[in-house]
């Protein structure tokens, strides 16, 4: 039971601070980042909020992941007040590089494509 309370809230999670993100929060350094995963720890205390953004330059990787940092307790206290639990998870923003590593690879294989021809 306690895993499914877990995954439950991870879901949540997700779709509120997409929600509070496009509506809530002001800083231009977070437009166009898309949550695209939630860890939360079994005591339910710490969240890490995986994100994605289209540029994949880092210095605008720099600049999101800062504007993130600087709105999470807004994001944070727009979470206490949505969600019906007990005491709100710490929040901590880390950027998906998972979507990176497939875009490197799907380049990798259309490059060994054209090659073959």
């Amino acid at each position: 039971m306690a895993q499914y309370r877990v995954g439950r809230l991870e879901q949540e999670i997700q779709k509120e601070v997409n929600d509070i993100l496009l509506k809530r929060v002001r800083d231009p350094r977070v437009q166009g980042v898309t949550i695209t995963g939630v860890d939360v720890t079994g005591d339910l205390q710490q969240a890490t909020i995986y994100y994605s953004i289209l540029s994949d330059k880092e210095r605008d990787e720099d600049k999101t992941q800062k504007g993130l940092d600087k709105a999470t307790p807004l994001i944070r206290g727009e979470l206490g007040a949505r969600l019906s639990i007990y005491r709100t998870p710490e929040l901590t923003f880390k950027l998906d590089e998972s979507i990176q590593y497939g875009s490197k690879i799907d380049r990798l294989i259309n490059k060994l494509k054209q090659e073959d021809r």
